[in-house]
């Protein structure tokens, strides 16, 4: 499966796992793909469902694909502009993406936003505690060449083609008002900040929260697919046994390349937990993934790595 990247990156971005969440989703044709924290938007842009709800409490994020929708960002504009703001950047070095990034935190122009996010260190999305972009610089400015700029305004065209073929809306609400929108023939895909991991993308996320999503996806009468991670070589998600046992859990190894330095990016077991029971599949346990379980498999659990 070749999977369309989206313009925007995120922190945890679901690029290797799309074919194996995909693979899973159960949804209606008359039913609402629902995403409460859309984030990079990678797995609701591959499943291309005919009908969907991309949320997320990050406005510039909301604002940026509805430019798309809209037509106020376009492939060309945003060529011409990546073209110029990179010409500026091998110039200027670091200085121009810091004018950029001061401008973007006074006028919030999604441009800007597209420019920072591929500008900036390891791709990262992240905001302080006054919502003001504070990524530093990527130490590459040579970054936009004109290969690199093909492929993200081939990306920019994707969801042009898709948002016209489609109804897809993207929506800046609460978790909490979005989940209670689903009905029963939607599917909610949640992949929230992953507690104890990577927490600051644009607000706080905290025990009360992963618990309040737990209650509003139990009481969900749609189906859902939630992605979390299980564990890692040096200890395992409290979440899982807290609240997710109730429900099924699959769980496959998959690696971040998110960290200053390599001794920091490690695998880990990547889980999906869903409150209905998937197709049957063929349970495949690697001597890898077993090392990395530190408890005996418990009931209700489904340890499943697919081929490759």
């Amino acid at each position: 499966m070749t999977v369309n990247i989206p313009p925007l990156k995120c922190q945890g971005i679901k690029t290797k796992l799309v074919e194996w969440i995909k693979d899973h989703a159960v949804l209606k044709n008359d039913g609402t793909w629902i995403e409460p924290f859309m984030g990079s938007g990678v797995v609701g842009f591959n499943v291309r469902h005919s009908r969907a709800i991309f949320a997320d409490v990050n406005p510039h994020i909301i604002n940026f694909y509805n430019a798309i929708k809209q037509g106020k960002i376009t492939a060309g504009i945003a060529k011409d502009f990546l073209e110029k703001e990179g010409a500026l950047l091998r110039a200027k070095g670091e200085d121009h993406y810091y004018e950029v990034r001061e401008r973007f935190n006074q006028d919030a122009r999604p441009l800007d936003l597209l420019f920072l996010n591929r500008a900036c260190f390891n791709g990262v999305m992240r905001f302080n505690k006054k919502g003001a972009f504070n990524v530093p610089f990527g130490h590459k400015p040579e970054r936009f060449a004109k290969a690199y700029i093909t492929k993200i305004t081939n990306q920019i065209k994707y969801v042009t083609r898709a948002t016209s073929q489609y109804d897809w809306q993207f929506v800046c609400a609460d978790f909490r008002k979005t989940i209670s929108s689903a009905s029963e023939n939607d599917l909610i895909y949640c992949d929230p900040p992953y507690i104890g991991r990577h927490v600051d993308y644009f607000n706080s996320w905290s025990e009360p929260d992963e618990q309040e999503l737990y209650d509003l996806l139990s009481r969900t009468p749609a189906k859902f697919i939630l992605s979390t991670w299980h564990s890692n070589q040096y200890r395992s998600n409290p979440a899982i046994e807290k609240y997710a046992y109730r429900f099924t859990i699959m769980t496959r190894e998959h690696f971040y390349h998110v960290g200053a330095s390599e001794k920091n990016r490690n695998p880990m077991l990547e889980a999906i937990v869903l409150n209905y029971k998937p197709a049957p599949q063929i349970e495949i346990q690697s001597e890898k993934q077993m090392a990395l379980l530190e408890k005996p498999r418990t009931s209700g659990y489904i340890i499943y790595s697919p081929k490759g």
